[in-house]
């Protein structure tokens, strides 16, 4: 009898720790000193440690020698083709505005649409070729000197706008190649000093401190 008994706790036992069922082979005694600082509790609905359910990893594994984050050539295309839609965008709104200026006088007949229709294609098309110009050359820029830097701040940022800008107004003298380069620093340096606006402000407070 007593033998059978103890097969019987045994077993029980057994299927206890198998599914997981807490201090089955163990007494109070036992675990009376075993430190518990450090041990997160089990959820209550699922017999699991919470901090297996944690993921500390990245959720996507990267090719071998891969950034984390895109760098301008990958950032080219997105940003020759944006460039491209907003000037289409805002020569198209141009146009029509300037259309309606121009044929203020005329009443609304055929010609007058298609007055209206061709200043609004002829602006699209020339604001979006000039902004699709200017990013392909900062874009071009970009890339050349981050390859030839081996780096990635804001100073490619602004020496890619500074180059772009001269190279642009390149046609108009020294005069025109000044002024070109002094709009893409001004605009570029703004640019970095927005994306860099929240650390630079932490900064600041850190050291009013």
């Amino acid at each position: 009898m007593e033998s059978g008994g103890g097969s019987g706790n045994k077993t029980t036992g057994g299927l206890a720790g198998f599914f997981g069922a807490g201090g089955a082979g163990y007494s109070h005694a036992d675990l009376a000193g075993v430190p518990l600082t450090g041990m997160n509790p089990l959820s209550p609905y699922l017999n699991v440690d919470p901090r297996y359910l944690i993921q500390d990893t990245d959720e996507f594994i990267l090719p071998t020698g891969a950034n984390k984050t895109r760098g301008r050539f990958e950032l080219a295309f997105f940003t020759i083709g944006g460039c491209c839609m907003t000037g289409a965008a805002f020569g198209a709104m141009n146009g029509l505005r300037l259309g309606l200026k121009e044929t203020q006088n005329m009443s609304w007949s055929k010609p007058r649409n298609v007055q209206i229709l061709n200043m609004v294609t002829r602006q699209g098309a020339l604001w979006a070729n000039t902004l699709g110009s200017l990013a392909l050359l900062y874009s071009a820029f970009g890339v050349i000197i981050e390859k030839t830097r081996g780096a990635e701040d804001d100073l490619n940022t602004i020496a890619a706008g500074t180059m772009t800008g001269m190279l642009y107004k390149c046609t108009g003298g020294l005069r025109g190649v000044a002024r070109g380069g002094l709009a893409g620093l001004t605009l570029t340096s703004l640019y970095a000093l927005y994306n860099n606006w929240e650390h630079m402000k932490g900064s600041l407070l850190q050291q009013s401190l």
